[in-house]
């Protein structure tokens, strides 16, 4: 007993020698300002009174340097490490949304916000900033891209869909907030879907996953885990259905990312109108893609066959399938769209 009592007090001694310690720390950092470089590894401290710091006869000035980070709680808190042996916390900017973005067409109920929104209505070109020396990005999944940004089988297909298999991570690409997170019940085709807005107006997609671990109004950073593969929704086999969008328009992510390379083609992306069309895919020209939004479209109707409609257009059954991807022998669906010129 007299041993257990000794014990307690040694502890008890302890934890208040270390609190002390803590609160010293403290105040010693009140007399020092914090000035972030990069990110929380390159941050290093400028302090008020030179006589605080340690001299160095040769080289000035000795500054304690950062060495490495530790996580916290808050995912927007680090620890970061210096070589002197102390320790300060830094917070990780998070993302902010400014007003027009995120109290406008902010719907958490459904996948597509801006429904009222025409392609008349935005602007010819605009820039949109995509990373810069704090705000990173990250590719959403690792996988080889097996369907593009193009019509497929006559039907449009808005994003790319990256190979995955089921319960691979997915990440996020940008700084952002969850618009929505939604299951296969709400989404039709997609499944299982988040949609983050960005900061920069940008909205992505992520379909078709097995798992979404984050919710509605959540902040996420690029490269935050937020779900795992799979193949809810319209889907024949795991993978990855990932989108761009500028207030609801959607337009190729390879003209963003090389995912072949895991890389980002630029800093700073020019959206251009013409881009905001199935048919203009990233390696295309502004010529070529001007032209692909003036395409003729054939509605399909009952009687319907490739042979009248190519006769009606003055075109070939065998332009009319390589335009939209289908074979002479395709059998057509009532309503379907066809490119015919």
């Amino acid at each position: 007993m007299r041993k257990f009592v000794v014990f307690v007090f040694c502890l008890f001694v302890t934890l208040s020698v270390s609190s002390q310690e803590k609160k010293n720390f403290f105040q010693r950092l009140f007399e020092k300002k914090q000035v972030v470089v990069h990110d929380t590894t390159y941050v290093y401290l400028v302090y008020y009174q030179i006589d605080t710091v340690s001299q160095n006869a040769e080289n000035g000035p000795e500054i304690p340097m950062p060495f490495d980070t530790l996580p916290t709680n808050d995912r927007f808190q680090k620890v970061v490490l210096f070589n002197d042996n102390t320790w300060t916390y830094y917070d990780i900017e998070k993302p902010v949304l400014p007003d027009s973005l995120d109290s406008d067409h902010w719907y958490t109920d459904q996948v597509h916000a801006y429904r009222d929104i025409q392609l008349k209505d935005l602007p010819d070109e605009i820039d949109i900033p995509l990373i810069d020396s704090l705000h990173p990005y990250c590719i959403p999944a690792e996988g080889k891209i097996v369907s593009g940004f193009k019509l497929r089988r006559g039907r449009p297909h808005r994003g790319v869909d990256i190979d995955v298999d089921y319960g691979d991570p997915i990440y996020a690409a940008f700084d952002g907030v969850v618009r929505c997170a939604l299951p296969p019940r709400l989404t039709g085709g997609y499944g299982n879907v988040l949609v983050i807005r960005h900061v920069n107006g940008l909205e992505t997609y992520y379909g078709h996953l097995s798992k979404y671990i984050v919710e509605s109004e959540d902040l996420v950073k690029a490269g935050d885990l937020i779900g795992y593969g799979g193949s809810t929704g319209r889907s024949t086999g795991a993978h990855l259905h990932f989108e761009t969008r500028y207030m609801g328009q959607p337009f190729d992510p390879e003209r963003i990312f090389d995912f072949e390379k895991g890389s980002i083609r630029s800093a700073i992306f020019t959206l251009k109108k013409n881009y905001l069309n199935i048919h203009s895919r990233n390696g295309k020209s502004d010529y070529q893609s001007k032209a692909s939004v003036k395409r003729t479209v054939h509605t399909v109707r009952s009687g319907d066959t490739l042979g009248a409609i190519a006769r009606h257009y003055h075109t070939t059954i065998d332009r009319i399938c390589k335009l939209n991807g289908i074979s002479r022998n395709k059998t057509l669906q009532l309503g379907q769209k066809l490119i015919v010129k």
